[in-house]
């Protein structure tokens, strides 16, 4: 058989969760759930733009690094090109 007790614990369980259920319906909480939901907003919106600068400088410092190793391709073939015309035409220039 049932006892008393948990009877009574069984009954007022019910009771707190209808009153649970009533203040998280109240007005008050509602609110309250408004001001947390639009704070979350907030931070997505920051979080996203922070997200897109971060990019963006990504982008700009890959693009300094393709132009630098361009620029160090070409000068070190305008070297090798150098060297080849030396070498074929058989003159020391350090000897000048």
């Amino acid at each position: 058989m049932i006892s008393m007790k948990r009877m009574g614990i069984f009954i007022g369980g019910i009771l707190m969760g209808s009153a649970g259920f009533k203040i998280l319906g109240s007005k008050d909480a509602k609110n309250r759930y408004a001001h947390t939901a639009a704070a979350a907003l907030r931070a997505k919106e920051s979080l996203l733009t922070a997200v897109t600068e971060i990019r963006e400088n990504i982008d700009d410092v890959m693009a300094e690094a393709k132009d630098i190793n361009e620029s160090r391709a070409e000068s070190e073939e305008a070297e090798l090109f150098e060297d080849i015309e030396i070498q074929s035409c058989g003159c020391d220039l350090g000897d000048e």
